[in-house]
């Protein structure tokens, strides 16, 4: 069942003003409107307006000229989208599940569920009758498949219903081309080719040489939006169209509503605790642990204090969220009193209930990894706290990285074997100056820092290539060489290109790593 809101923006305008159609606010021309680069553009008009004039997509210039009196309001996409999120979730009492049509439809599955209403025409009327009750402007239908239901919507009778799949084409026949959801200038090339209905379209499709033609025309354009012949194979049925189900999701969310307002920090402290314990019991309901807490604090004066809690690990243990909130409370000015509190936990992962054991019981003394970095955490930034991974890259620098100390490490498809690594990586290779023998021998005396080191011992070279499918064509490969000088400590320096190898000058040489 396709649901088409054929007035989303005016409705959910209507229901801001607390209106309905034709009465108050909406008894005036009006139109909501976009700012552009060329100044304001109507995206919707009501009736009133429509009548004198005004129509979507007309600069509001031109739409003042023809109606003085009509009256602006700023448009709000994002609103809308909300607005329709929303009503994919209330539609879903006509079905098991629902998804956007966007910018302004739905798309109901209502397989083997009509018997429940006494039939396709009474769900359609029920539909028509809810929508109505909520100030919404409608238009639904029901077919076999999204792509016929939604042409039917916007292009057949209200409230029609098709259900014979095979005769799909003929019974859409005479439905313009506009039906297939096409963009714009795909509409416009099929209008200069002369096919304006659904029937002339297929009636080329049915011939090998007008599909061949139609594909070579249209062949680039890889969206099925912008590909007449997949639009028409959707909505026979002969291609299968994913559709993106709306799931509603309701974040964990517990509060105190005080007698008596608090203003000093053990009160304050005692709710956080109370508030702590109710959000354990709701996540241990749902299975679920805590990943990002938000504590709320309304004032009496209207202010809300808003303190954000991000946790390493998934979690729903009481005296450890209290305890990580009472480093973000201290600076908590309560005003004349603070008369709510509300705790919500916008992200949650899946966490099983278990019997204690020793992570359990280090939680109790506050000994746990997580716990700890929980408080590092707090205490030094979300940032501050990282630990090292391996990286799927041979050049040195990037064969480590750094993430969230207790995220899972990413699989790696292959160990990758190297010769000995120092275990210590300059941040960034540094410049030095080396004198060999010949261009191509190795190392007898570098400068490094301002100091003169002697090399005693060299093992290499370990010749390593750039990665060709990341980096530019003149990147030069490098050779590593281990040095040891006449005090034994020991250095990891490369030499960046080879003479003559047409990808620069002569080959400058580094110092990356440093032995034990």
């Amino acid at each position: 069942m396709a649901i088409w809101a054929c007035e989303l923006a005016l409705d959910r305008w209507r229901h801001s003003e607390d209106c309905k159609p034709g009465e108050g606010a909406d008894e005036q021309p009006l139109a909501l409107i976009t700012e552009t680069a060329h100044g304001p553009r109507i995206d919707a008009a009501n009736a009133a307006g429509q009548a004198e004039g005004a129509a979507r997509g007309m600069m509001l210039a031109d739409a003042r000229t023809l109606c003085p009196q009509l009256q602006v309001r700023p448009s709000d996409p994002a609103g809308d989208l909300a607005f329709l999120e929303r009503l994919a979730i209330w539609a879903q009492r006509w079905g098991p599940w629902s998804a956007i049509d966007a910018p302004d439809g739905l798309l109901v599955d209502v397989s083997a569920v009509a018997h429940l209403f006494g039939g396709e025409r009474r769900l359609l009327a029920d539909v028509a009758q809810r929508c109505a009750a909520r100030g919404l402007s409608v238009r639904a239908a029901i077919a076999p498949t999204a792509g016929a239901a939604w042409a039917l919507a916007h292009y057949a009778r209200p409230g029609a219903i098709f259900s014979q799949q095979d005769d799909i084409t003929n019974r859409l026949a005479d439905l313009p081309v506009a039906a297939l959801r096409l963009d714009n200038d795909v509409l416009v090339v099929l209008r200069r080719l002369g096919l304006k209905r659904l029937g002339d379209l297929a009636g080329i499709g049915k011939g090998s040489t007008g599909r061949d033609a139609i594909h070579r025309r249209f062949r680039n354009r890889k969206s099925p939006s912008a590909n007449p012949l997949v639009r028409m194979d959707q909505l026979a049925g002969r291609v299968p169209e994913p559709l993106l189900p709306v799931i509603p999701l309701t974040a964990a969310l517990v509060q105190r509503r005080l007698l008596e307002p608090i203003r000093h920090r053990s009160l304050l402290d005692r709710v956080v605790q109370d508030l702590a314990a109710d959000m354990a019991r709701e996540l241990e309901g749902r299975g679920e642990g805590a990943r990002r807490l938000q504590l709320g604090m309304w004032r009496i004066d209207g202010e809300v204090l808003l303190r954000d809690l991000e946790l390493a690990a998934a979690t729903r243990d009481p005296d450890h969220i209290c305890r990580l909130f009472a480093a973000r409370l201290d600076d908590v000015d309560a005003g004349f009193g603070i008369e709510m509190l509300r705790l919500r936990a916008s992200w949650a992962e899946p966490l099983k209930l278990g019997q204690a054991d020793l992570e359990a019981a280090a939680e109790e003394h506050g000994t746990s990894l997580s716990a700890c970095v929980d408080r590092l955490t707090v205490r030094l930034g979300s940032d501050a706290v990282q630990r090292p991974i391996l990286r799927a890259s041979h050049i040195p620098e990037r064969a480590q990285g750094w993430q969230a100390p207790l995220e899972a490490e990413p699989v790696q498809q292959e160990e990758l074997a190297f010769h000995a690594r120092p275990l210590k990586l300059l941040d960034r290779a540094e410049r030095i100056a080396v004198l060999y023998a010949s261009p191509d021998g190795y190392p007898r005396r570098f400068r490094w820092r301002g100091d003169l080191f002697d090399v005693a011992r060299v093992e290499g070279p370990e010749r390593i290539a750039p990665e060709w499918w990341r980096e530019r064509g003149s990147t030069r490969l490098r050779d590593y060489y281990r040095v040891e000088d006449a005090t034994g400590r020991r250095y990891w320096i490369y030499r960046a290109g080879l003479a003559g190898d047409g990808r620069g000058g002569e080959p400058d040489w580094f110092l990356q790593g440093l032995f034990a």
